[in-house]
């Protein structure tokens, strides 16, 4: 993810300082300076950095700070506090039209992905009840327009579209159709430039006059820097953005823009594309991004990465099974499906306090596929009933999965260790040995985990 380098440097600083215990003035503003070298290096704005280094000093050096009984933590808040500030302190969402349809113009340079991030976000408004449309107001890259529409259709999202007609009109029209038809949402995806000009913003401006949109949200590629701040700045002095979207979070980008965006423009930034899949967006929240840069974690957002991908039905069952001590190997696949959904191990690590420390442990994520592609080659009476495979099971099982009979034979042996555990937690006090139980210690027996 973003940050990785910046998270790295920063908690090495504050390693130091909670090793010197009792802090003297110059040891905070020692810290301060590789603070602002890891954040230029970071490609964060000099002037953001300046005004962020001079804030935190002026705060870390208060006789309340150096004389607290823990001043290496107060330093982390005041940190933590000043980086969430700079990025916009709350979380902000979508200004809504009690009116009619809420018109959202997406904005931005060629290949910051408008499209794949505006689709992104019709698709997670659609989740939360609403009912949008996607129009193609670019008509000058090629082929955007069809892209718009396959991902209309993966998301099962309308595409209003008009050809090679004028990007407003089609603007226009498509509001209207919105509004005929049901739909509360438009998202319009507009043209781009390889670098900002005078014919673009026109064109922008004229939507803006003719349409009138709620939000006009610009889409940052992360990615590019201190070029993406700079164009955000050329942006909103033409169009008086509302807010940002920032793409290609996940990536291994330096993390720049995301610190800088929101100092530069003062609009915040209400989204943020975190995978190349369709449903791989989150609202930004500048605490959570100032934990995880801090090396913190962001539990919140794993939670509700849980219950997204969390089924309550199946929930139900495997709760019944564990009770009855009916864990099948059917339940531990849908456990690990659910679990899947999440993301990757690695990921989920990363969200967690002190990830970023582990960062180097190798998460055997090969060895799950195997051990989704053993059960999967199982018939359905053998996944209830693993005592039934023999060894001409076991051949035809590895076969299917394209692996050995001795991975079969480790994945079973496996899950009887497991069973058996299950087994001792479900017994008359299972209550008591639940709360003594550290983890679903069974587990580490199967292959990747």
């Amino acid at each position: 993810m973003a940050f990785e380098g910046l998270t790295e440097k920063i908690s090495g600083v504050f390693k130091k300082l909670r090793g010197k215990g009792r802090l003297k003035e110059s040891d905070v503003k020692e810290a301060m300076r590789e603070i602002r070298m890891a954040l230029l290096e970071a490609d964060v704005s000099y002037k953001v950095v300046k005004d962020f280094t001079k804030s935190v000093t002026e705060r870390c050096v208060g006789a309340d700070v150096l004389e607290a009984l823990s001043p290496a933590q107060m330093i982390v808040k005041i940190v933590n506090e000043e980086l969430t500030k700079l990025m916009g302190s709350d979380a902000k969402h979508i200004t809504i039209n009690p009116n009619g349809p809420t018109v959202v113009m997406l904005v931005g340079l060629q290949g910051a992905g408008k499209t794949t991030n505006g689709s992104k976000l019709a698709g997670l408004m659609k989740r939360q009840g609403k009912n949008p449309l996607l129009v193609a107001c670019d008509i000058y890259r090629p082929a955007a327009i069809q892209q718009l529409k396959v991902c209309g259709e993966k998301l099962s999202i309308p595409v209003f579209e008009k050809g090679q007609n004028d990007p407003v009109q089609t603007a226009k029209e498509a509001v209207l159709y919105a509004r005929q038809h049901g739909h509360d949402m438009v998202f319009l995806d507009t043209a781009g430039r390889l670098h900002v000009d005078e014919v673009l913003m026109e064109e922008l401006k004229s939507i803006k006059e003719q349409v009138k949109p709620q939000e006009i949200m610009l889409v940052v590629d992360a990615m590019t820097g201190q070029d993406a701040v700079n164009a955000a700045e050329s942006f909103n002095n033409w169009l008086d953005i509302d807010s940002v979207m920032l793409s290609k979070l996940d990536g291994d980008a330096r993390g720049g823009a995301a610190l800088s965006v929101r100092a530069i423009t003062g609009k915040p930034i209400k989204f943020a594309g975190m995978g190349e899949k369709l449903e791989d967006i989150e609202a930004f929240h500048p605490d959570r991004m100032a934990s995880r840069i801090l090396g913190m974690g962001d539990v919140l957002s794993l939670i509700e990465k849980a219950e997204q991908a969390y089924d309550a039905k199946k929930a139900a069952e495997m709760e019944e099974k564990l009770k009855s001590n009916r864990f099948t190997l059917q339940g531990f696949y849908d456990q690990m499906v659910q679990m899947k959904s999440m993301g990757s191990m690695q990921d989920i690590l990363a969200q967690m306090p002190g990830g970023a420390s582990l960062k180097n442990v190798q998460l055997d994520e090969k060895a799950m596929a195997h051990t989704e592609a053993i059960i999967l080659s199982m018939t359905p009476k053998e996944r209830e009933n693993p005592g039934i495979i023999g060894a001409s099971r076991k051949k035809r099982i590895a076969a299917g999965a394209g692996l050995r009979v001795e991975d079969v034979n480790r994945l079973l042996k496996s899950f009887d260790q497991m069973r058996s555990l299950i087994k001792q937690f479900s017994g008359p006090g299972a209550g008591k040995k639940m709360k003594r139980m550290r983890g679903f210690g069974g587990m580490g027996g199967f292959p990747g985990f």
